[in-house]
């Protein structure tokens, strides 16, 4: 227990800093991507991996390690490039995503680099929607692609994105119509099934793409003079975000007068102990690990019923 404590203390110093640490590796081909250490678990060489009949072609088998069968996709395959071929030398990482396990198969791990979450960048434009990025950076003059690894999840495995019929009423969706949801999530098909699950209850969503571009927008609210907190009674955000990761824009909420009555969720597909002390330092209010529709829904159902925000009236009630 000791260890783990030293090692959160360690990562929790990364906290409010918009700093992250990057897994950096290679496919089959000379380009480099990486991947935040806190997704993962471990790194091994390829282990002997059993075929798993009727599962997508991306998953090249299933591995048992330390007592677990984990599926093993491959990385290159799942980006619509070709197979990793001659697992012999290939190394598999093993990660934490929306509370399930999973090991990638890569050709070759690099290194382990720390870097400012203001050098991530967003895809560049241009590269069309069917892409498998959600950042990009540079790291000694090589262009370094950050891969979506929500969107190849939900292709190889998609979620089930339904609300339970006794979580949602008929009162709630009325009352809900008239209630706006702020989200930050630089992942389209996380904002897609975010907002999926919101409209699903009668909220309108307010989408924005990173920690930057949501912070700006509540400061152009401020100079409109508009209260945020009373415009938006929650904002759901990602942690991992380029240019301001969602750690420091609750940091930033929590240190502005005018923003700091905000009611953050921060909503992720890291997991695990180290998520909850990074919460409880940057001051959010609430933590939930993607994706997980009902328990979602009930979140902001409760937050606007139980907790003391109190809906619009409905038109023609008194």
């Amino acid at each position: 227990m000791a260890g783990v404590m030293e090692s959160v203390n360690q990562r929790t110093q990364l906290v409010g800093q918009n700093r992250l640490e990057l897994l950096l590796f290679r496919l089959d081909g000379p380009q480099i991507y990486g991947i935040n250490v806190f997704k993962v678990k471990e790194v091994l060489q390829c282990p002997k991996l059993t075929n798993l009949p009727g599962s997508s072609s991306v998953v090249r088998g299933v591995a048992h390690i330390r007592g677990g069968t984990i599926p093993i996709l491959d990385l290159s395959m799942a980006t619509g490039n070709t197979p990793i071929e001659d697992l012999t030398d290939r190394f598999v990482i093993i990660t934490e995503y929306n509370i399930r396990v999973q090991g990638f198969l890569v050709k070759g791990v690099e290194r382990i680099i720390n870097m400012n979450w203001e050098d991530i960048q967003p895809p560049p434009k241009g590269t069309g929607h069917e892409h498998y990025l959600t950042a990009v950076t540079k790291y000694n003059d090589e262009l370094v692609e950050i891969i979506d690894v929500e969107k190849i999840l939900a292709e190889v495995s998609p979620v089930n994105d339904d609300i339970s019929d006794n979580i949602v009423t008929e009162d709630i969706t009325r009352r809900a119509s008239e209630v706006e949801i702020m989200i930050a999530d630089d992942s389209k098909i996380a904002r897609k099934q975010i907002t999926k699950t919101l409209e699903r209850v009668g909220f309108k969503v307010v989408q924005f793409n990173d920690g930057k571009e949501a912070y700006d927008h509540l400061m152009s609210l401020l100079e409109q003079g508009v209260r945020p907190a009373e415009k938006y009674p929650i904002l759901i955000s990602d942690i991992e975000m380029p240019e301001m990761d969602g750690y420091t824009l609750t940091a930033e909420i929590r240190a502005n007068n005018q923003l700091s009555d905000m009611f953050v969720v921060l909503h992720t597909s890291l997991s695990g102990v180290f998520n909850k002390a990074m919460v409880s330092k940057v001051g959010a209010n609430d933590f939930l690990a993607k994706f997980q529709p009902d328990m979602l829904a009930q979140l902001v159902i409760d937050r606007l019923t139980t907790i003391g925000v109190e809906l619009p009236p409905v038109e023609g009630e008194v």
